[in-house]
């Protein structure tokens, strides 16, 4: 009989990793507590309008790119519609009464921000290069069959992104524009490591997408695929004890009707605290469970959905970030209750190909989880009218920002909704509602690395904490789980095939 593998949560990491183990032969069953799959692929729809919770955007998805390979590997490039952002200026940084438009390719992006930039435009050429060299380095991003072990010891991985932005162009404004997208990562000045940035850069520089009609549909193809393949995909199944003997795991146990299963593995996509919540064994150590539980998470945030009138905002093509201290990295390490918003992320739903009208958009900024730490016991729909005072205010506020940013928005906006750190800890599990996980160190990135071998030989985690975040960083975290298993090379291979 083939190995069985139970995968805790369904959000992206669970389901790429079933994919891989399934396709090579395991039997997976995949168990997800709610009664949506996906994680932030979820997806909720308000008056009509389909709103994404965590996967707003893609990149490198033209032929021969990253995420196109494993789009393919996968089984989604035909089952995934997408839309393509402006290749001159697929994001816009609004800083200091300009915007700057961030423009797809090498040469393009170069030409681009050297038309407010003139001085810089050899800085910038040897800007791109270094990013280059760092993503050419990675065996996930090349055709190269070997991985690397001494990694960790790259400059890419123990130099800051911001001290690596600051010594690469001369102009601080130009500084700013590079750190722009900063809440694509939550960076944090002189920890946030410099391949974080790089590797975000280089996977939307090559190229921008959204994907049409909402990223739940990546979530719904790979469960018919893991289906297809004999793996099973169960909701409702909260898994609230992983069992174990005096050697290794041997079984989940499931609140309700399910009871226990029992397995050759088990794979968690949990955070790593919320894994740990579920085990108690002398395998795992305290110094280890002090060391996870004391690890610093990134910022979370507060999101307003907004709904429009019908045929009256002009659909827009690109993604707006606007800081309004032109220095991005205080929006995070200066963050405090009475001054949010200090800025925000703006970005158009697709719905359709060649949309010519917004239908509903997302507006974002960061929040500290302390500002609803004290509505943490209560439950969704049940926080009372202080809690939602609260979040009508803060949405007010963000609105009113954008407005500034954008006059007439406010006129257009037929109803709006809101989420809090509170709602993204409910539907994601992570460390205070944390939007990208356990923050890395460059400083001490040994002690900030979650790697997805566990002290128990058949306990496995998979996710954003393993690797880097987003969509590109969770399926490449899949590949080193699954590889603890299976062969890496050989999936690899498979991902670099034509």
């Amino acid at each position: 009989m083939n190995k069985h593998v139970i995968i805790i949560g369904s959000g992206l990491g669970g389901l790429t990793c079933g994919y891989i183990l399934a396709k090579s032969g395991y039997r997976v069953t995949i168990l997800e507590k709610h009664s949506q799959l996906g994680g932030c692929l979820q997806t909720f729809t308000r008056d009509g309008v389909k709103f994404e919770t965590g996967m707003h955007y893609i990149g490198s998805m033209d032929d021969g790119q990253i995420l196109n390979r494993f789009f393919r590997y996968f089984n989604l490039l035909d089952n995934v519609p997408i839309s393509r952002l402006d290749t001159n200026g697929y994001d816009v940084i609004s800083l200091a009464g300009q915007q700057f438009p961030i423009a797809n390719g090498d040469e393009n992006f170069v030409d681009t921000l050297s038309r407010f930039f003139p001085k810089e435009r050899t800085n910038l050429h040897n800007y791109c290069g270094y990013i280059n060299k760092i993503t050419d380095y990675s065996v996930f991003y090349s055709d190269r069959e070997r991985l690397h072990n001494n990694f960790l010891k790259e400059p890419a991985f123990i130099r800051s992104a911001s001290e690596f932005i600051s010594s690469s162009v001369n102009d601080p404004l130009l500084r700013s524009v590079l750190s722009g997208n900063l809440p694509l990562y939550a960076g944090i000045e002189n920890k946030t490591p410099l391949y974080i940035h790089a590797l975000i850069h280089d996977f939307y520089n090559n190229s921008a997408f959204r994907i049409i009609d909402g990223s739940d549909i990546i979530a719904t193809s790979l469960t018919k695929s893991i289906r297809a393949m004999g793996g099973e995909v169960l909701t409702r199944c909260k898994v609230v004890k992983i069992n174990c003997d005096n050697t290794k795991a041997t079984s989940v146990s499931i609140d309700g009707e399910h009871g226990e299963i029992t397995a050759d593995y088990i794979i968690s996509g949990m955070h790593p605290c919320r894994a740990l919540e579920l085990l108690d064994t002398p395998m795992i150590r305290k110094s280890y469970r002090a060391r996870v539980n004391s690890l610093e998470n990134t910022i979370s945030n507060f999101t307003v959905y907004i709904r429009f009138k019908e045929n009256v905002i002009p659909y827009q093509n690109h993604n707006l970030y606007y800081a309004v201290d032109p220095n991005i990295w205080e929006n995070v390490s200066n963050y405090s209750t009475d001054k949010f918003p200090l800025g925000f992320l703006y970005m158009h739903n697709c719905s359709e190909p060649n949309q010519k009208y917004a239908r509903g958009a997302i507006l974002m900024s960061y929040m500290n989880f302390d500002d609803v730490a004290k509505w943490q016991a209560t439950r969704i729909g049940q926080r009372g009218s202080e809690y939602e005072n609260f979040k009508q205010e803060k949405a007010e506020q963000l609105l009113d920002l954008l407005e500034q940013q954008l006059p007439g928005t406010r006129l257009a906006i037929n109803k709006y909704y809101t989420s809090s750190p509170l709602t993204y800890l409910d539907y994601t599990g992570t460390e205070k509602g944390s939007m990208y996980g356990i923050l890395a160190d460059c400083k001490n990135l040994l002690n900030t690395k979650i790697l997805p071998r566990t002290k128990i030989p058949n306990l496995l985690l998979t996710g954003q904490n393993i690797n880097i975040h987003g969509i590109l960083g969770v399926m490449i975290g899949s590949v080193i789980t699954a590889g603890e298993l299976i062969d890496t090379h050989d999936i690899i291979k498979q991902i670099h095939e034509k």
